[in-house]
């Protein structure tokens, strides 16, 4: 039970950081459960997900965003204006640099943009230090303090749970006295469709190489509950070419099909109750430039 004397404290802290740079495996490990998906592949978040952390005296409202990278269409000028956008209501901004690619005029960049925030407390977070040695960490922190002005710095390690708590407890520490945002009981904003979209796509992208990932959206058409608990789930894969529809199905089906198993079991466990999980591909012509596709798929920086 909160205690009425001490203040309660909850706000927001937004992750921005370029493609890949751990902002989804993060929200993951604060959780304590899987709400964000997660590939090698550069800009796997394509939407805000705001997760919620539950803490003694407060309640954290971690914000993921795309990361951020120099745009080739119009789908990429809306992942940043998303990431941005977030800048601005931020109690909290974490800047996530990866410990184990160089530092370049990117990183710089999107340190620019959090030095300019107007987010009272600004932390630089030094990610996947299982992957490096400890004295390239602290070489990495050295080069990433050059870049600009930061209140506080941290090295974690999402997957080794290495200083996550403690990343939790700074953030805490610094955000203002404020109301319970979100029931105890409630891991993110995203809805169940949301989920199931991306779970799908998160499949899609861990198996699909080259450009086709990129072009590929998936939009959950429904989610039907029956009597016996059970639920049926009808999601469509939207790619820009035939040759990539092809390559979605397999031959056969069979890419489709394996990625069907593989998402049923994550939709599974997330809905906590038996699938069906029927899968259909679409081809929608240069989606990634048209403004409308873009917001009818809830990619919009405005949604």
């Amino acid at each position: 039970m909160q205690d009425s004397t001490v203040p309660f404290k909850s706000g927001f802290c937004a992750l921005v950081g370029r493609p890949n740079a751990g902002k989804s495996t993060l929200v993951n490990a604060c959780v304590g459960e899987k709400i964000a998906i997660t590939s090698p592949v550069a800009q796997t978040t394509r939407k805000r997900l705001r997760a919620v952390v539950n803490a003694d005296g407060g309640q954290i409202i971690i914000v993921d965003t795309p990361g951020l990278h120099k745009p080739k269409d119009a789908l990429g000028k809306e992942l940043n204006q998303t990431a941005l956008g977030v800048l601005a209501d931020a109690d909290v901004v974490a800047y996530l640099l990866d410990a184990t690619a160089p530092v370049g005029t990117g990183d710089a960049w999107v340190a620019r943009h959090v030095e300019n925030s107007i987010a009272p407390y600004k932390l630089l977070v030094i990610t996947k230090a299982d992957l490096v040695a400890q004295d390239e960490a602290l070489l990495q922190l050295e080069k990433a303090r050059e870049l600009a002005h930061f209140d506080d710095e941290l090295v974690i390690s999402s997957k080794a749970d290495f200083n996550v708590n403690l990343f939790l407890k700074l953030v805490l520490d610094h955000l203002p006295e404020g109301p319970r945002w979100f029931p105890d009981d409630m891991g993110s904003d995203a809805t169940d469709e949301d989920l199931v979209a991306e779970l799908v796509r998160e499949k899609l992208l861990l198996r699909l190489h080259q450009e086709v990932p990129h072009s590929i959206a998936v939009i959950c058409d429904g989610i039907d509950y029956a009597d016996d608990g059970h639920a049926s789930i009808a999601a469509t894969v939207i790619v820009e070419r035939e040759g990539q529809k092809g390559i979605v199905v397999g031959s056969g089906g069979s890419m489709i099909k394996s990625v069907g198993i593989e998402a049923r079991r994550d939709i599974e466990r997330m809905l906590g109750c038996k699938v069906y999980l029927d899968l259909n591909v679409k081809v929608a012509p240069l989606w990634r430039r048209d403004a409308n596709e873009i917001r009818r798929l809830g990619y919009s920086s405005e949604d």
